[in-house]
């Protein structure tokens, strides 16, 4: 009867196993948010910014310590293989004006131990310091928000690329297969005497070429996957499976409107640095106020002739104090007071470099926008051409099969619909990357 439990539980144990395996997702397969949050925590570039973040308090960390008592101890030990002599003037034992009397003073060996303290009271450069920190990590904050739009748009388009090159292949595919039908059917006629040898070359040469340009596309293909796994940092050797389909629906025209660039985070970027050049400023002017440091320390010296220092008849001599140093430049030949001027005019130079960032942001926008609505019409004109190249070459095969048309009829209608579903997908490839390129132009690609 145990025997019989135990093989039960065993039993639906191995079941649970296979059942769970079979339901976790390959490590290969993607939709675009997958693929995305697989590069949050893969890209080189995106975590170097996260850890820039860290990097940014750790500094206000360490900043914050020198408000906190600095506490040192040591251990001093001195032989003296000639213990140094002292003169004394002559005249202490009776002798001529001039003359000195040699001696030693001290002990062989002489040892001293103690603990020091500091601790700073009032310095403005700790309190300015304090501030930078903080703007600091704020900027690096910002910068974690740049590196994840430009590797949101990044993983995007690489990701569109590749959807781009299938979805072509697809119809590049079926259209190799149609016209080796037609080839096939045109050799079995030309045996029966119903076509000639030039029909037979013609569609071949058309087949040929067709083949040649499916081939450049599966070649297109593995480049736009090893681009798309250089963006994730994906360094798996097996090819990626993408979920996320072309289901382009909204296509409309955007109205132009006024750009908010301060939704950029270069923006913002530029605008952090600002507020650290003020505080520079502040810095500067700030060093003209004095630093005051409390300081204590308190020590034991042993004299001996030997190293029994720690035998209990031995005297150790303690010292200690207590003090404070308030210090403050009286005149500095006017270094600080173009030190300021200098910075002020690194504040009136970011302010030029924003706006000049503004007008370029706005025209990037607007750019954006005029990309966008020629993307999103030449699609609409595309599809709309890819209908009639796919129904010309239709009817051309049906009148072909028919005995009514001619296989160069057919040849040109392949070739007008090939050029037709590559002007089609370059539309919606453009129209893609512009809506990429305007969202991000807005700051609306990362929300």
């Amino acid at each position: 009867m145990i025997k019989l439990k135990t093989c039960t539980l065993l039993l639906a144990l191995s079941w649970l196993c296979i059942q769970t395996k079979a339901q976790e997702t390959p490590s290969n397969v993607f939709s675009l948010q997958q693929a995305i949050d697989y590069a949050y925590k893969n890209s080189p570039n995106y975590l170097n910014a996260e850890n820039d973040v860290l990097m940014a308090k750790y500094k206000r960390k360490e900043v914050l310590g020198m408000s906190m008592p600095q506490v040192s101890t040591s251990v001093d030990i001195k032989n003296f293989l000639e213990i140094p002599t002292t003169l004394l003037p002559g005249a202490f034992q009776g002798l001529p004006p001039g003359t000195f009397i040699p001696v030693q003073f001290g002990t062989t060996f002489q040892a001293q131990g103690g603990a020091s303290a500091s601790l700073l009271v009032f310095s403005a450069d700790y309190l300015i310091a304090l501030q930078a920190t903080k703007e600091y990590i704020s900027l690096m904050n910002i910068n974690v928000t740049r590196s994840k739009t430009e590797l949101v748009s990044q993983v995007s388009k690489a990701y569109y690329g590749v959807l781009v090159n299938k979805e072509r292949i697809k119809l590049l595919d079926a259209n190799v297969a149609k016209l080796e039908k037609i080839l096939n059917d045109t050799k079995a006629f030309h045996k029966q005497g119903f076509a000639e040898q030039i029909d037979v070359d013609r569609l071949e040469v058309a087949f040929n070429n067709l083949l040649t340009e499916k081939q450049k596309i599966d070649r297109l293909i593995g480049l736009s996957e090893h681009v798309l796994k250089f963006q994730m940092g994906y360094q798996g050797q097996d090819n990626l499976v993408l979920t996320d389909s072309l289901n382009i629906s909204d296509i409309g025209e955007i109205n132009a409107s006024k750009i908010d660039v301060s939704k950029r985070p270069e923006y913002q970027l530029l605008e952090s640095q600002q507020k650290l050049y003020g505080i520079n400023i502040k810095r500067l002017k700030f060093g003209y106020m004095p630093t005051l440091v409390a300081y204590g320390n308190f020590s034991y010296m042993g004299m001996r002739n030997d190293l029994s220092y720690f035998k209990k008849e031995h005297t150790w001599y303690p010292t200690a104090l207590v003090g404070a140093t308030l210090s403050f430049n009286l005149f500095d030949g006017f270094q600080r007071h173009y030190k300021i001027q200098q910075a002020k005019l690194e504040v009136t130079k970011g302010e030029h470099n924003l706006k000049n960032l503004q007008l370029a942001m706005e025209l990037e926008g607007a750019s954006a926008i005029v990309n966008y609505n020629n993307a999103a019409s030449s699609l609409q004109i595309q599809k709309r051409n890819l209908d009639l190249a796919k129904n010309i070459y239709n009817v051309s095969q049906k009148k072909y099969e028919q005995g009514v048309g001619s296989n160069l009829e057919i040849i040109n209608a392949q070739a007008s619909l090939k050029e037709s579903e590559t002007n089609y997908f370059n539309a919606m490839y453009d129209l893609l990357i512009y809506k990429t390129d305007y969202l991000k132009a807005t700051g609306n690609l990362v929300k």
